[in-house]
């Protein structure tokens, strides 16, 4: 198993929090030079491992004064079949009571020109409230981590900038496409050369001020079944999101990661939402 503590660390989750390593394109002596490249396959690595997966997490809210608060979940995350890029996500809340049995779905897409569809189901009220676009990018369950940090910030959003290269990392900047979207200038992400896991991003306001770092605190590699063959995945396990406007941090750690384990793409729809399967309850 190869682990990296306290490396220079990344991103989500996501809940997040998987990874794929797949084929090279061009390599120069300094390693890739495409911006785009090395962004669709940091993307594809921390998002895309397996045709699914899923997992337990558990996230430790911490507030400027060190008060705490705690959520577990589970998750599911599948890959569409048709492989265009589109996934689905279902996450199932266990504790603390004031979230317990709430449901959180989302349909993503890689289309830039379609918004992911998001939903969350309220048990206390027996409703299924659909997450508006502008929604997305507002704390998740009161964490420092927002709702398009689990499911992943769709990479045609952005402009990316090669800034630096060194002899592990990648840094790239982002710049997005329509500023007046969101409350950030751009974001660095850190990327790790041999995993092409993203290992820290920090989001800068409009002054110039870093205003959110997220980093990767532990890495593992996940064994799971492939075409009839055992492989290992990267997977950030562990990972701290903090807000440096008000002084909060989160950090989620996730176990029993399982990849390939066939879920049904029915599973993903509204009827769930409101009865989850029973391997999310697990």
């Amino acid at each position: 198993m190869n682990t990296h503590r306290n490396t220079i660390p990344a991103y989500c989750l996501a809940l997040w929090i998987l990874v794929l390593v797949i084929p090279f394109g061009p390599v120069f002596a300094s390693g890739l030079t495409d911006a785009d490249e090395i962004i669709r396959r940091a993307n594809h690595a921390a998002l895309y491992p397996g045709d699914d997966n899923s997992a337990s997490v558990r996230m430790v809210i911490t507030d400027k004064l060190g008060r705490t608060r705690k959520r577990a979940f589970n998750t599911l995350r599948k890959n569409h079949p048709a492989g265009n890029g589109d996934q689905f996500y279902l996450i199932y809340f266990k504790s603390p009571a004031d979230v317990r049995k709430m449901t959180f779905m989302v349909h993503k897409h890689d289309s830039p020109a379609k918004d992911d569809d998001r939903w969350l189901y309220l048990p206390n009220l027996d409703l299924v409230k659909r997450i508006a676009a502008g929604d997305k990018r507002t704390s998740f369950a009161g964490s420092d981590f927002l709702y398009e940090d689990i499911s992943g910030r769709n990479i045609h959003e952005d402009h990316h900038v090669l800034r630096e290269v060194t002899h592990r990392y990648y840094v790239i900047d982002n710049i997005p496409v329509r500023p007046e979207s969101v409350s950030f200038s751009h974001y660095t992400a850190t990327i790790d050369k041999e995993t092409f896991l993203p290992v820290k991003q920090e989001f800068f306001d409009k002054t110039g001020a870093v205003t959110r770092v997220i980093e990767a605190t532990e890495v593992e590699a996940i064994p799971a079944m492939e075409n009839g063959q055992e492989r290992h995945y990267p997977v950030v396990t562990c990972s701290v999101a903090t807000n440096l406007e008000s002084g909060s941090v989160t950090e989620m750690r996730v176990s029993g990661i399982r990849f390939n384990t066939g879920v049904s793409d029915t599973v993903f729809s509204e009827r769930y939402l409101r009865r989850p399967p029973r391997r999310l309850l697990r």
